[in-house]
C-alpha cells in the first residue's frame, strides 16, 4: 500500500507492473515506462551500474526508456525514477520472465479452486523456500472496451505465505527453470477462466479474421451471461497492460471454450494469437509453448469434439514456428471425467519448462517432445505404426492401451496393440502392432482419440503419446 501511495503522490507516475519486488529479463534492454507532465525529463538510474538515462514525456505526459539490465543473480537491485521528486523501487531480480497466459487451468492457483484441488499444494507450501528468486504478479482478470495500460496489480516474492495463490501450471513451470538454470524467474499471470481463443484477440484481428462483433453491445447481446466468451474485452482489459514489459516468452494453455469449432478454424485462430502477441509485444519470435486440454467427457466420454480440438491444438503448433505443445493425454485420474480441472498440474509445469529448457536455454540433454504419429503400413489383418519422436525408446512392451481399429464400415473397435522391433534401412524400427479380431481388413487407427480416453504408451523421457487418428472421418 505504501508503493502505492507514493506512486501516486509522485509526478512520476508508474504503471503497478513496474514495482518492489519485480524481475527483470536479464541481460537485455528492458523498456520502463510510466507517466508525467507534458515535457518533463525523468531521469532513471539503475542500482547495478549507475547508470542514468533520461527521458521526456511527450505531450500526453507518457514516457519510455530502454535500460541495459545485467546477467541474472539473486542479488537485489533498485531502479530510481526522478523528474524533481524521486521514486525507487527496491528488491528488484534479474532472471527469466515468462507470461502465464489462457483460461481457467492456467489461472488456477497452487492452493486450487473449489472443489478443485491441485495435487501437491502441501509439498508447495512447506518447500516454497527452496526456490528463492520466483516472483510472481496476478494481472486482475477484468473487461474493457478499450486497451488499457494499467492494471491494479503487484509483484509478490514466493514463500509459504504466497505461494497459494500463485498461477499452479506457471509455478511449477518456475520450480524446473529456476533450479536447473539456477536464475530467478519472474512470471507475469495474464489470464480469465473460460476465455476463448477469440477472447485475446484485438479489434482489428476479430473484424479481419471472425464474425465476432466488436461494439461493446453487440459483445453483450452475444454472451449476455457467460461474460468469460466475450471477444476483445478481455485482451483489452487483461493483456494490454503488460504490452511494454520486457519478457522472454509465453506460455499458454486454453481451449476448452473452443471445442466444438469446426475444421482448422481453431488452429488457424492460435497463429494468429500467436502472431498478434508477438506484434505487441515487439520482441521477435518469442518463444510460445502452450497446452493441450486434458481428457474431459463434454457430456459424453465417447464423442470426439474435444479429440478434435486437441487435433487441432497439434497442428497450431505445426503452424506456430518456435513454439512447443505439451500433451496431457495422462494427466487425468478415471475418476476426473467430469472435472475440467484435473488435479495434476505439476506434470502440466515441469512439461512445459522442458521446452523451455531444451528449445530456448539450449538444454539438449532434456527431452521435451512428446511422441506423435509419423506413418502406417496395413499387411494382412494387422496395423504396423511408427512414431516421432519416440527418442529411441518406447515406453512399454505390454498392456498398451487406448488404441481402435476400423475397417470399411468405419466402426472402431478396441485394439490389442503390441511392441517390436522391426528390421530396416540397417536398423531396428521401433514399432507398434495393432489388431482386433473384429476386424478382418483394417483401414483406420485412432489412439485416445476421445473426449475422455487415457492412454499409457510413453517415449524414453516418460513423456506421452499425442491421440491420434489416420482417417479424415
Amino acid at each position: 500500500m505504501a508503493l502505492l501511495l507514493m506512486g501516486a503522490q509522485a509526478k512520476v507516475r508508474l504503471p503497478h507492473v513496474l514495482g518492489d519486488n519485480m524481475i527483470l529479463q536479464q541481460n537485455t534492454e528492458a523498456r520502463l515506462w510510466g507517466w508525467a507532465k507534458p515535457g518533463k525529463t525523468v531521469m532513471v538510474t539503475t542500482s547495478w551500474n549507475d547508470a542514468a538515462y533520461s527521458v521526456k514525456a511527450d505531450k500526453g505526459g507518457q514516457w519510455m526508456v530502454k535500460v541495459k539490465t545485467p546477467a541474472a543473480s539473486y542479488q537485489p537491485l533498485s531502479i530510481t525514477f526522478n523528474d524533481g521528486e524521486p521514486l525507487t523501487l527496491n528488491n528488484i531480480l534479474a532472471g527469466e520472465v515468462w507470461v502465464c497466459a489462457g483460461q481457467s487451468n492456467m489461472e488456477m492457483p497452487v492452493k486450487g479452486f473449489g472443489n478443485c484441488p491441485v495435487e501437491g499444494y502441501n509439498e508447495a507450501v512447506v518447500t516454497a523456500n527452496d526456490y528463492r528468486g520466483v516472483h510472481f504478479v496476478k494481472i486482475p482478470s477484468v473487461m474493457s472496451t478499450k486497451p488499457l495500460n494499467d492494471a491494479n496489480c503487484h509483484w509478490e516474492v514466493v514463500s509459504p505465505n504466497t505461494v497459494g495463490e500463485a498461477s499452479a501450471t506457471g509455478y511449477f513451470f518456475a520450480q524446473v527453470v529456476n533450479k536447473a538454470l539456477d536464475v530467478p524467474v519472474g512470471l507475469i499471470m495474464a489470464n480469465k477462466g473460460g476465455t476463448r481463443v477469440e477472447s485475446w484477440f484485438t479489434k482489428e484481428n476479430i473484424e479481419k479474421y471472425t464474425n465476432d462483433p466488436t461494439d461493446s453491445l453487440e459483445i453483450v447481446k452475444r454472451w449476455p451471461q457467460w461474460d468469460y466468451h466475450r471477444s476483445l474485452l478481455w485482451g483489452n482489459g487483461t493483456f494490454n497492460p503488460i504490452l511494454n514489459y520486457t519478457v522472454k516468452g509465453i506460455l499458454y494453455y486454453q481451449g476448452c471454450s473452443n471445442v466444438g469449432d469446426p475444421g482448422d478454424q481453431y488452429s488457424q485462430r492460435m497463429k494468429i494469437l500467436a502472431d498478434q502477441w508477438r506484434q505487441q509485444f515487439g520482441l521477435g519470435e518469442i518463444p510460445f509453448y502452450f497446452v493441450e486440454i486434458a481428457p474431459y467427457h463434454y457430456d459424453n466420454v465417447d464423442a470426439d469434439n474435444g479429440a478434435r480440438l486437441r487435433e487441432q491444438q497439434y497442428k497450431a503448433s505445426l503452424l506456430i514456428p518456435n513454439s512447443g505443445l505439451v500433451c496431457t493425454n495422462d494427466l487425468a485420474y478415471p475418476y476426473e471425467t467430469t472435472q475440467i480441472h484435473p488435479a495434476q498440474k505439476k506434470p502440466v509445469g515441469q512439461r512445459l519448462a522442458f521446452l523451455a529448457l531444451n528449445k530456448t536455454y539450449g538444454m539438449g540433454t532434456v527431452g521435451c517432445l512428446s511422441p506423435s504419429y509419423k506413418d502406417m503400413k496395413v499387411t494382412d489383418d494387422y496395423v504396423d505404426i511408427h512414431l516421432n519422436n519416440d527418442l529411441g525408446a518406447i515406453s512399454r512392451f505390454e498392456d498398451i492401451q487406448g488404441f481402435e481399429v476400423a475397417g470399411d464400415d468405419r466402426v472402431f473397435h478396441p485394439a490389442k496393440a503390441v511392441h517390436f522391433w522391426q528390421p530396416g534401412g540397417g536398423y531396428w524400427d521401433e514399432t507398434i502392432r495393432i489388431s482386433s479380431p473384429e476386424v478382418k481388413k483394417p483401414v483406420a487407427v485412432r489412439y485416445c482419440f476421445k473426449n475422455f480416453q487415457l492412454g499409457n504408451l510413453k517415449n524414453a523421457a516418460g513423456l506421452p503419446l499425442f491421440p491420434f487418428r489416420t482417417d479424415n472421418w
